[in-house]
């Protein structure tokens, strides 16, 4: 990570989703099969 940049490759080293708590919510981002990333609440 540099500043305020994350390379994606670090986030899926190992799945295809993650999930991301921000305040109360809950967040999923998922990596498609096309290499897209879709964020869904």
């Amino acid at each position: 990570m540099t500043g305020n940049r994350i390379d994606s490759r670090e986030l899926f080293q190992t799945e295809r989703e993650i999930i991301i708590a921000h305040g109360e919510e809950i967040y999923r981002l998922r990596l498609t099969s096309q290499n897209k990333l879709i964020l869904t609440k």
